[in-house]
């Protein structure tokens, strides 16, 4: 028997032809839709995740300190001076000895330095951060005996940044509950300078205190203290019973180390954070995650940086 071979026109026609794949498959292999994951794939998510969080955290702290602090402080500024307002306008404005810490007490006013400010009960560095603090062991200011007012010299502010500017003679200006006194310059002094003449009877001497320093960032790195002194003829009375001693975190160059668990709260929760974005990421894009984790770091970031600079010296 003689074997036959059809022709090329009907094996053609009648050869089965190879699966053509569909449309979406090819489309899926094209934009990689279903590509396995790789190994190595999750520790580049934990990486690059952290490296994004650490980055975010940073660059908001560096920005909040030098930029937005200010921002900050006056929005502070703005609602303790119409606190302030509605005190004394109903005399219910505080006079000491027992002001609660936070409280306005006093607006101070120095002209040739621009300075408007509205000066808050105590002087720890959580204190500082709305604004000039008055010492609570000492007298308000306006009153009569001497009184110390510290403010920050660089961040939230930086109030008392050109104290140093002040002259003998220069005049300053406090509005307190039993009313206004004008004070003139006498001294502006650092360690080691002589003391300002004891004061009259019956006068008035405020004492500004703020952080000095040397180099590049000075102003953040204070190492001494600049006092101006400046003097009234006449203050008002002040009642009795002015505490003999405050916590060393009130001292001026000092910091509150009472901080730090509630920094290692911030820290706890900015970890959490982060570890729910690497979760996240396993599941949702990208671009999705952060739009949605970006804000939270950002409100961490912002409430921990106020916390950092309460370990910091109350006056930089």
């Amino acid at each position: 028997m003689t074997a036959t071979l059809p022709d090329r026109e009907t094996a053609a026609v009648t050869a089965p032809s190879a699966p053509t794949p569909a449309p979406r498959a090819r489309a899926q292999r094209a934009s990689g839709e279903t590509r396995m994951p790789r190994p190595g794939d999750d520790l580049w998510t934990v990486v690059s995740t952290t490296a994004t969080m650490i980055a975010i955290v940073c660059l908001w702290m560096a920005g909040q300190l030098l930029f937005l602090s200010s921002f900050s402080e006056g929005r502070a500024q703005d609602l303790l001076y119409r606190e302030f307002r509605v005190d004394v306008a109903s005399a219910t404005a505080p006079i000491g000895p027992t002001t609660p810490v936070g409280e306005p007490v006093a607006l101070l006013s120095i002209p040739r330095i621009g300075v408007s400010q509205v000066v808050v009960e105590g002087t720890a560095s959580g204190d500082t951060l709305a604004g000039p603090g008055h010492l609570r062991k000492t007298v308000l200011p306006g009153q009569a005996g001497t009184s110390v007012v510290m403010g920050r010299a660089a961040t939230y502010g930086a109030p008392f940044r050109d104290l140093a500017k002040l002259r003998p003679g220069d005049d300053i200006s406090v509005v307190m509950a039993q009313g206004e006194v004008h004070y003139k310059v006498v001294n502006v002094r650092r360690a080691g300078d002589p003391y300002s003449q004891p004061l009259p009877a019956g006068g008035a001497r405020l004492v500004l205190e703020t952080g000095e320093g040397s180099g590049l960032l000075a102003s953040f790195t204070p190492s001494s203290v600049v006092y101006v002194d400046a003097d009234a003829p006449q203050g008002f009375i002040p009642p009795s019973g002015l505490p003999e001693t405050v916590p060393d975190p009130e001292l001026v160059m000092h910091s509150d180390h009472g901080a730090y668990p509630l920094l290692a709260l911030h820290l706890a929760l900015l970890l959490a954070v982060t570890l729910g974005v690497v979760a996240a990421r396993q599941r949702w894009s990208a671009p999705l995650v952060w739009v949605v984790a970006t804000p939270v770091a950002l409100a961490l970031a912002w409430s921990t940086t106020d916390v950092v600079m309460r370990l910091l010296p109350n006056v930089v």
